[in-house]
């Protein structure tokens, strides 16, 4: 089983910058796909990124492409997503999630560990 616990929400304005925290118990990271997800008020979730276990490939959703960056430390059992250039729009609460599928994938049933979220509010 891997545990997973987001740090490093908080509240910021419009074009400030924000980096998010995954550390994970219970089993080493390093085999899995690691994803990051955001779900605001009423809304579906959303895929916003995911990093290959070696750290080499990444995706990222449409909406937070050249603003956000994804990266990982196996060493730290930790992975980030560096946001920066936030609009009100990033509003959410963000989850981490593990993946042991081959590819990046970004549909969240392909994800069977999630951590708890983190909350990310941005105003304008």
């Amino acid at each position: 089983q891997v545990q997973l616990v987001e740090s490093g929400g908080g509240l910021v304005q419009a074009g400030d910058s924000l980096r998010l925290s995954c550390t994970a118990s219970g089993r080493t990271i390093s085999q899995y796909i690691m994803g990051w997800f955001r779900q605001a008020p009423g809304k579906q979730r959303e895929f916003v990124a995911a990093l290959s276990s070696t750290g080499t490939r990444t995706e990222y959703g449409d909406s937070v492409k050249g603003r956000f960056t994804v990266s990982r430390d196996n060493a730290k059992n930790t992975v980030y997503l560096q946001m920066n250039s936030l609009k009100a729009e990033d509003t959410a609460a963000y989850y981490c999630a593990a993946s042991n599928r081959l590819v990046l994938l970004t549909s969240e049933s392909n994800y069977g560990y999630w951590g708890q979220g983190t909350q990310v509010t941005v105003s304008s």
